[in-house]
């Protein structure tokens, strides 16, 4: 019988044993999990099972704060037990490899990081989220690896299928894609059926789209691990791609020597045996809200141009117009939208930051104005 442990993380941190029950003595006598309280473990523990393991892959939700604080952990402590190893990243795509090298060097900062990756662009999740594993792995030097297929290129098969690809983007894919998996694409057919598609979506082309993800993070991850043979990863990804080993860790496993282990949060789903090694079970914790401006932005322009409010605006309400352009926030120069996003979360609603615009007047020309905004 398979056993899932269970971790606890908040003010306790506690692990369980789980063991799948079942009972044939009638058709209304349903199986059971019984969690067993008596069988606790902690993170050392934890860690001391993760040595031996090459890759180990810890699940998300991706705005689950604690979840990336229970990462932050395992990393921690798996470097404690030998700092050769990387950190996987779904949320980055494989051409801003450079970037993620260039931070780790110092040679550009956080803020540096998210412009060049189009990290807001390409993610949308807050980056503070994610912080305090790159602020750790930057200290001790961790190379941090791009996983992900570019999001132009999982655009051009969502619309078409992989058929309809060039010959210049086929060569961008994995050329060993398994489609053997029928639970796996079971369940992402289930998840299909669940949302509305008005632009009349077709599932053969969504399916292949996370053969994709799935395939292409997998070869990154061992195109990395196989040129560094004495080294470990930690991947990090949303669940839904290494529940049951059927999205990233089959894959990956066909590609490299070693043993891996699937690390997991626990999800509405509950507990299934069968879903991984182990289960994270966190404290919800969720970080403060960022103060903003109140704008609509053409971040096609640079200098960003305001091109509209929200309701109950604080640029609008400091004299703020449409078609200014936006030159700095709180003292800092803005030239993209991830420069904006980058400066705002360090602010809360309900602060005055002062804004800097740039706006044309026909009998004055272009002029430079300084605003106090109340963000919200």
């Amino acid at each position: 019988m398979k056993m899932v442990r269970v971790l606890v993380f908040g003010l306790i941190v506690m692990s369980t044993a789980l063991q799948a029950q079942e009972s044939s003595e009638s058709d209304q006598t349903t199986s059971a999990g019984v969690l067993d309280l008596a069988a606790l473990d902690d993170m050392t523990g934890l860690l001391e099972k993760l040595r031996d393991r090459r890759v180990v892959l810890v699940g998300e939700t991706h705005d689950r704060y604690d979840h990336h604080l229970a990462q932050l952990e395992v990393i921690k402590g798996m470097y404690a037990q030998n700092p050769d190893m990387a950190i996987g990243l779904e949320f980055f795509q494989q051409p801003f490899q450079a970037v993620l090298d260039r931070f780790i060097a110092g040679e550009i900062d956080e803020q540096g990081l998210v412009r060049e990756s189009e990290y807001f662009e390409r993610w949308r999740y807050d980056y503070r989220l994610y912080r305090p594993i790159f602020q750790f792995a930057r200290e001790k030097g961790i190379p941090l690896i791009a996983l992900n297929l570019e999001a132009e290129l999982t655009g051009k098969v969502s619309k078409g299928g992989i058929e309809s690809l060039g010959e210049v983007d086929r060569s961008r894919i994995p050329q060993q894609i398994d489609r053997s998996d029928d639970a796996y694409k079971a369940r992402l057919n289930e998840i299909f059926q669940h949302h509305a598609h008005p632009e009349k979506r077709n599932f053969d082309h969504f399916y292949e789209v996370q053969l994709l993800w799935d395939e292409g993070m997998a070869e990154c991850a061992a195109r990395w691990l196989n040129a560094h043979p004495g080294s470990r990863m930690v991947v990090l990804a949303g669940a839904g791609h290494i529940i049951y080993g059927s999205g990233i860790p089959n894959r990956l496993k066909r590609r490299i020597d070693g043993d891996l282990a699937l690390v997991l949060p626990l999800g509405e789903a509950g507990v299934d045996p069968t879903m991984g090694d182990y289960m994270l079970v966190t404290r919800k914790q969720t970080l403060p809200r960022s103060g903003l401006l109140g704008v609509y932005l053409d971040t096609e322009e640079s200098p960003v141009r305001i091109s509209g409010f929200s309701d109950g605006s604080g640029a609008e309400a400091a004299g703020v117009q449409e078609d200014d352009r936006l030159l700095s926030v709180a003292g800092q120069p803005v030239a993209s939208y991830a420069d904006i996003r980058f400066v705002l979360m360090e602010h809360s609603p309900g602060e005055r930051v002062q804004v800097e615009i740039q706006r044309d007047n026909f009998f004055t020309g272009t002029m430079t104005h300084s605003l106090e905004v109340e963000l919200h």
